[in-house]
């Protein structure tokens, strides 16, 4: 791959999820079929785990069309598309200066416009008790 155009932009974690899906990355780095490293499947397996895992290119158009009346700067909206913040605190830790530019109410609309464009990240798979513990006895088990 060649780099045309040095520091053109920033990708948002959608776009290099598909860029690397595009170069053949998998989740399954041994079945990945292009020219993906094993780095750059491992790198796609965290992103298919983000919140960018459940985004399309159409949610991301839409999502940029609804934010456009918050006047967020293209690093915030980014900030916003990689997170997808779900409480006012993390609105907060994203937008620069919030306080001076939303208020309470702005920011309330804001995370329902978030929380209805889109969607929430995809489930983390459970651990079973077994591997928390990792081979500690519990506390029946010693008893017995």
């Amino acid at each position: 791959m060649k780099v045309l155009d040095a520091n053109a932009g920033l990708l948002s974690n959608f776009e290099v999820m598909d860029l690397l899906r595009s170069r053949g990355a998998t989740q399954d780095p041994l079945g990945s079929s292009g020219s993906a490293t094993r780095s750059e499947c491992q790198v796609f397996d965290y992103l298919v785990q983000s919140p960018a895992g459940t985004l399309t290119r159409e949610i991301v158009r839409e999502f940029l069309l609804k934010a456009e009346k918050f006047s967020l700067t293209k690093a915030e909206r980014l900030q916003v598309l990689n997170l997808r913040p779900s409480t006012a605190v993390e609105v907060h830790m994203i937008i620069e200066d919030c306080e001076e530019r939303m208020s309470s109410s702005t920011v309330d609309e804001f995370l329902e416009m978030v929380k209805s464009t889109l969607p929430p990240p995809p489930m983390k798979p459970q651990v079973e008790d077994e591997e928390e513990n990792d081979g500690e006895m519990d506390a029946e088990e010693e008893v017995e």
